[in-house]
């Protein structure tokens, strides 16, 4: 769907309910240019974590294994 600026900016929130209810891409012309609202997924959790460095040295197995029963006081 193409719209000009105008009518975008007469029904600006109609067009964008539209948008992101029906996932509908929308174009705007201006100036002899074009400019399109895209509906977008919003992002995972998991995907904005940032990688820390690699804390642990040694195997895993080792740790699990380990007895802690000297350091442990009731």
């Amino acid at each position: 769907m193409t719209i000009s600026a105008t009518e975008l900016r007469a029904n600006l929130y109609r067009i964008l309910d539209r948008v992101l209810d029906k996932g509908e891409t929308v174009e705007i012309a201006r100036r002899g240019k074009t400019v399109k609202i895209v509906p977008g997924t919003p992002p995972n959790k998991m995907s904005r974590l940032t990688k820390r460095g690699d804390y642990l040295k040694c195997d895993p197995d080792d740790i699990v294994h380990m007895d802690w029963s000297n350091e442990w006081k009731p």
